[in-house]
């Protein structure tokens, strides 16, 4: 059961839940692709996987993850994915969908005050107030400077607007003041990272005269703030991000994200920068997939984020290009960047333009083509490992080169493509000039010892009995087709259903009304949810709602009339057995009675069971 929902009326929430697609709000933050039957996959935001379990049902409005049994509405969705209340999620929804909501009033008539909106939304609110400030002090004469950095790396007006920098005045508390006037309140500006308290008790900017890039999430909300130092006496770091607040985590965070996604899924590739103007270089050169960290390094977050948007899967892999700089630094995160490479199912490359320039250097230099001929000429990730590897070794001696094989075949033992470690085996052994086998076994070693360090993986779950999937496709239709199946579902009680979670569920429908009462959606599936008992019926019915139907086509009354005389049959067969068992165990001279009456209904119920088949007859 979902939390109590503010004072919002009911029906604004079911309004609220049947006019937001759940494809659209869940494609903001995971590319998702057809995965028959009219559903679509993606990779779980809730949880790491290589293959796609996240199932989202278009014309149920309903999502779950056979993975980690996380599912639901597009409430729920925005709950879970963005840490949002209740309350916050109807009313970011509300506000996409053009939905003026209302508040209950109270027994007298007199209409309740509205809520308070939850903290997330104060906080973004005040960030785009910020942004808006910060903008046009860009435009200010105190902010020359702010512009002259952008000119000087190619950005003229236009490109400023189009990623929103601004400039942050040199003040102790314009933004503080200004963002107090419009109402947010000191514990909100400072909770947000945009304010800190002073010495004297007062509120003070945290940006001072610095030039800003709002750094928004995959939604287009901005979160945070990059500031770049700008006059030669301020003493403070180069760059300055915003704090760790409710909103902002860096290690989840990528500057132009915004901007990227739809490419990054259209085209199956992510490119990764250093920084704010090398995103916004690659973007204008043409390049509209590079994205950019925020004051940290490239991690397993960053990793995760990407992942959902390439469908980086066992069945679908994309490219990362990393685009590190020649120099020393730029070398040691490219081999930082290949210790995490195996989190990718995709391949992993590295460009590096031969005179060592980031792209912002290198546009300005050699113009858009020379940034899209240096991320075109990237080479594979594990090559530049091994070539930075070697590098440290003085291979013209036995020592040298021994001590080489023992730092790069762990690399080679890492490639996730099993099939091309032979093949880089017999590259290391040429480039060290010694056998293929030495090489060979200390790659095989390599790949042992990480085996051993693995936790093994458990043994796949059998597959369901035909019994258990006839019952799963009858609740499906009751939850999915409730119009078409209801009166004939609702025929056929719990007694039918031999799994007991199985079973729960269908208790669940009863309680819920019965299917026939139901129209369908999620507010119906919803409702089947919170007459569940337990949380492993409510995952249940998340699953099942969005689990294709074994039918092609349309779902017509005939299928029904299968699937539920099949349950039907199955459970008359369990009651068959079990009297079988009985007569045979009885002495019909000494039970005479007693075996007559159970050899009558043992008759009557294959009687039952042989009219059912016929019923069926066809098959699931």
């Amino acid at each position: 059961m979902y939390a109590v929902a503010g004072r919002v009326k009911d029906e604004d929430i079911a309004l609220v839940r049947d006019r937001s697609s759940i494809v659209d709000v869940i494609s903001e933050t995971v590319t998702l692709r057809s995965a028959g039957g009219g559903n679509l996959k993606g990779l779980c935001p809730f949880h790491d996987e290589k293959t796609p379990s996240f199932n989202v049902s278009p014309a149920r409005n309903v999502y779950f993850c056979h993975g980690c049994g996380q599912g639901g509405d597009a409430i729920k969705f925005l709950m879970d994915a963005e840490h949002l209340s209740f309350i916050e999620s109807v009313e970011r929804l509300a506000s996409k969908a053009g939905i003026q909501l209302r508040y209950d009033t109270d027994t007298v008539g007199s209409t309740l005050p509205r809520p308070q909106t939850g903290q997330r939304q104060r906080l973004l609110a005040a960030h785009a107030a910020a942004v808006e400030f910060y903008r046009d002090q860009l435009g200010s004469p105190g902010a020359r400077k702010a512009r002259e950095f952008l000119a000087e790396r190619g950005f003229g007006r236009d490109a400023a607007e189009k990623y929103g920098c601004g400039f942050a005045p040199d003040s102790w508390d314009a933004l503080s003041k200004h963002l107090r006037l419009k109402g947010f309140t000191a514990e909100e500006l400072t909770t947000a990272g945009l304010s800190k308290p002073a010495r004297s008790g007062s509120l003070i900017d945290r940006f001072r005269r610095r030039l800003l890039w709002p750094i928004r999430d995959l939604s287009g909300d901005v979160i945070g703030f990059g500031a770049r130092r700008l006059f030669d006496d301020d003493d403070g770091p180069k760059y300055l991000n915003t704090p760790e607040t409710p909103i902002y985590k860096k290690s989840h965070v990528l500057y132009g994200i915004d901007h990227a996604k739809r490419e990054i899924a259209k085209r199956g590739r992510a490119v990764i920068v250093e920084g704010y103007t090398d995103v916004m270089a690659c973007h204008e050169a043409g390049e509209p997939t590079a994205v950019a960290t925020c004051g940290t390094a490239f991690g397993v977050d960053h990793i995760q984020v990407l992942r959902r948007l390439l469908m980086d899967s066992d069945s679908f892999t994309g490219e990362i290009i990393y685009t590190f700089d020649g120099d020393a630094a730029g070398q040691k995160a490219a081999l930082r960047a290949f210790e995490e490479d195996q989190r990718f199912v995709g391949r992993t490359f590295i460009a590096v333009s031969p005179d060592n320039m980031d792209p912002c250097e290198l546009r300005l230099a050699k113009g858009d083509l020379a940034v899209r001929d240096m991320i075109a000429g990237r080479e594979p990730l594990v090559d530049f490992a091994l070539r930075q590897t070697l590098a440290k070794f003085d291979l013209d001696t036995v020592e040298g080169r021994v001590e080489a094989m023992r730092r790069a075949a762990p690399l080679v033992a890492k490639i996730k493509d099993r099939e091309k470690r032979p093949e880089y085996a017999r590259k290391l052994a040429g480039d060290l000039g010694m056998d293929l086998d030495p090489v060979q076994r200390a790659v095989n070693n390599a790949v042992r010892g990480s085996q051993e360090a693995s936790p093994q993986r458990a043994a796949p779950a059998p597959a369901d009995s035909p019994q258990r999937m006839v019952e799963r496709e009858a609740l499906k239709l009751a939850l999915q087709e409730p119009v078409l199946a209801g009166p004939m579902f609702d025929a056929l009680g719990p007694e039918n259903y031999a799994d007991p979670v199985l079973q729960s569920v269908r208790e669940a429908v009863g309680d819920a009304g019965g299917a026939s009462s139901a129209t369908g959606g999620a507010v119906w599936i919803e409702k089947v949810r919170d007459s569940c008992a337990d949380m492993g019926g409510q995952m249940l019915v998340s699953e099942l709602a969005v689990e294709p139907l074994y039918v092609d086509g349309p779902v017509d009354p005939r299928y029904v009339q299968v699937t539920l005389a099949r349950l039907q049959g199955a459970a008359l067969a369990t009651r068959i057995r079990d009297l079988k068992s009985k007569v045979q165990r009885l002495n019909p001279v000494a039970n005479k009675d007693q075996y007559l009456a159970l050899a009558g209904e043992l008759f009557s119920l294959e009687q039952q069971a042989r009219a059912l088949r016929d019923q069926a007859a066809g098959g699931l």
